[in-house]
């Protein structure tokens, strides 16, 4: 059938809900705006005037949408070239949705949304919708067609292995910039004592190349080890610049409402590397670098604001 007008506004206002959605369901910007785009695709051939409540319909189509594409995700990340990680999304990137509360927050740090990753479809989709969008339990058993009680169920469970991972301390922008300043002074001294200092002892590190980009997929674990692998990192050499197509300039940023280390050459981001922190030090650091992944960052990044400059180049 054919929409008329209002029923493409009424779409479109719901548009940034549903892409914040789905980019917490699926940790992917690109796979979230295709299931988006799915989504109005069914909107298209529905009878909408019959559709009571048009933004539960949406949900609960979209979130169906995106629990098809996380059964199909579990299959082709078992080919996936190296370790997957989440595409993080630089600060002020309307996908990364509602942040009013700490819950909203936290739901889409880099550190949660790793952790989401060792939940069923079903899990992850109950906790993000009751723990990012204050959804009732009611309406989310209506979006999965479970019962209420089952519903509460799977929250509990799901919440219970994301607080058994070791979550970030909240840190605000300013914080943010001077946690990277230091690390990024101790990657560049040439020495390892002071990364050690900044890390905790069981301090994990790992990136994602997608096969395109050489990363790590096999986590370097323990404070000296870490120190030791960054200290080579943030050594410049030839061989990198060629692998990246210029010199990287470094910069400090937010990602995903965490500390992050943004490596860009010619305007085109080539690396975002997530700080996990606590109050013990850096418990984790993973870098992304597949290309593809990278893609909206550096959208993101033409369109801001870039402040102070570089903090270094490699």
């Amino acid at each position: 059938m054919a929409l008329l007008m209002s029923d493409v506004d009424r779409f479109e206002a719901a548009r940034p809900r549903l892409e914040a959605i789905a980019y917490r369901l699926l940790g992917s910007s690109s796979e979230a705006e295709d299931a988006v785009q799915e989504t109005f695709l069914r909107w298209q051939a529905a009878d909408v005037e019959r559709i009571e409540v048009p933004e539960a319909w949406l949900t609960k189509v979209l979130t169906n949408v995106c629990l098809n594409q996380l059964t199909s995700a579990r299959a082709r990340r078992e080919t996936y070239v190296g370790r997957w990680l989440p595409e993080p999304l630089l600060v002020g990137d309307p996908m990364l949705g509602p942040a009013d509360t700490a819950e909203q927050r936290e739901s889409v740090s880099y550190a949660v949304l790793v952790l989401l990753e060792r939940l069923s479809p079903k899990e992850r989709a109950v906790y993000v919708l009751r723990e990012a969008f204050d959804y009732p339990h009611r309406e989310i058993a209506e979006i999965l067609d479970i019962t209420e009680a089952a519903g509460q169920q799977i929250y509990h469970r799901a919440k219970k292995h994301v607080a058994d991972g070791k979550v970030r301390t909240e840190v605000d922008e300013a914080t943010a910039r001077r946690i990277v300043e230091e690390f990024l002074a101790a990657a560049t001294s040439g020495r390892t004592e002071p990364l050690v200092r900044l890390l905790t002892e069981d301090a994990v590190s790992v990136g994602d190349g997608g096969g395109k980009v050489p990363a790590r997929a096999k986590a370097f674990e323990g404070a000296k080890a870490v120190a030791t692998f960054l200290r080579g990192l943030f050594k410049p050499a030839p061989s990198k610049r060629a692998i990246v197509g210029g010199v990287p300039e470094i910069y400090a940023t937010t990602a995903n409402g965490g500390p992050a280390v943004l490596a860009v050459v010619d305007g085109r981001v080539v690396g975002i590397t997530c700080l996990e922190v606590t109050p013990e030090g850096i418990v984790a650091v993973r870098s992304q670098v597949n290309p593809d992944k990278l893609v909206r960052a550096t959208e993101q990044w033409a369109a801001a604001d870039h402040g102070e400059g570089p903090l270094h180049t490699l």
